[in-house]
């Protein structure tokens, strides 16, 4: 459906359109106001990101949703006024602040969640198995293919996407080579690495797991993994960004989408096991939300020092 040039093509261009004149009719976008509530759409896209985000800011929200600001703004102090919301000055930039719902705002939101998740549900029960993995492969490709070339300006000079064949074999090779390199691990870590990632994929529900790949100029420099641990539990594993790529933000990012997405699947808790030397992973965690929970010494590939952590998040 392409011209010659390499521009869509006029049938390209109008099926685009009646695909999205469809999917909004689906979902509802059109009604005045969304999920039977007083509240927009954009409105309630921000209360979504104020309840599954950790203390953002207005310029976080206003990025990742691409809003004009002064209508954000419109919409944050309408919120206040409601006492839907509370401001938290930040510690590092006095300009700024940390926003999140008020105990009424939780309780506002709540409904419009399950009366969201419950329109999803019903639209995915009038399907086949079959079909419903069919969807969700499509909606995963469409993510793929738009999302990296929106996000690829200078400020993102990276991608995420999720894995496909091949990838877990980097996963355990970098593993492997990077923690001998930076911690003296021996390969009875990268051995199980290899068993955490085989697991994965002979148990892989798209549904309730995930694991993203991070790519910078044509080249994987990073990954990590969520894993359900039982109906409410999943679990965050296998953090890494090669020491090239570090400084960009990528593992801040890959953390954060691990959390959303754990939300979006209805998980109630997040569960990660780290060593206590691992002070940049630590960092990433700590600022998400998660609290530390447990610690243990330990003997384990090679090294007799060790100090393994758990940590935790409610979402």
């Amino acid at each position: 459906m392409e011209s010659p040039a390499g521009q869509p093509t006029p049938p390209a261009v109008a099926f685009v359109r009646h695909f999205n004149r469809f999917y909004t009719r689906q979902i509802g976008v059109l009604q005045e106001g969304l999920l039977s509530s007083p509240f927009s759409l954009t409105e309630v896209r921000v209360l979504y990101e104020l309840a599954h985000r950790h203390k953002p800011t207005a310029v976080e929200i206003c990025q990742d949703l691409g809003l004009d600001a002064g209508y954000l703004s419109r919409i944050l102090r309408s919120f206040e006024k409601q006492g839907l919301i509370v401001r938290e000055p930040s510690a590092t930039d006095g300009r700024r602040s940390h926003l999140g719902l008020t105990g009424k705002g939780r309780n506002v939101f709540s409904p419009l969640e399950d009366r969201s998740n419950q329109q999803v549900v019903s639209m995915l029960s009038a399907l086949a198995p079959s079909q419903t993995k069919r969807l969700l492969g499509a909606m995963h490709v469409i993510e793929d293919l738009l999302v990296p070339r929106a996000a690829a300006d200078e400020k993102t000079p990276y991608r995420l996407r999720t894995h496909k064949p091949g990838d877990m074999g980097w996963v355990v090779h970098r593993h492997g080579v990077l923690y001998a390199q930076e911690y003296h691990y021996d390969e009875r870590f990268e051995a199980l690495v290899a068993k955490i990632v085989a697991e994965f994929i002979e148990s892989f529900n798209p549904q309730r797991e995930r694991c993203w790949i991070a790519e910078k100029d044509c080249e994987i420099v990073g990954s990590i993994f969520l894993v359900q641990k039982s109906k409410t539990v999943s679990k965050l594993r296998l953090l890494l960004v090669e020491p090239s790529a570090r400084g960009l933000g990528i593992g801040r990012r890959l953390v954060a989408e691990c959390v959303r997405f754990a939300r979006e699947a209805g998980h109630k808790k997040m569960m990660l096991w780290t060593q206590s030397e691992l002070a940049a992973a630590r960092h990433l965690y700590k600022e998400a939300g998660f609290h530390l929970v447990n610690k243990q010494s330990h003997k384990s590939w090679g090294r007799d020092d060790l100090v393994a952590e758990t940590w935790e998040l409610k979402l």
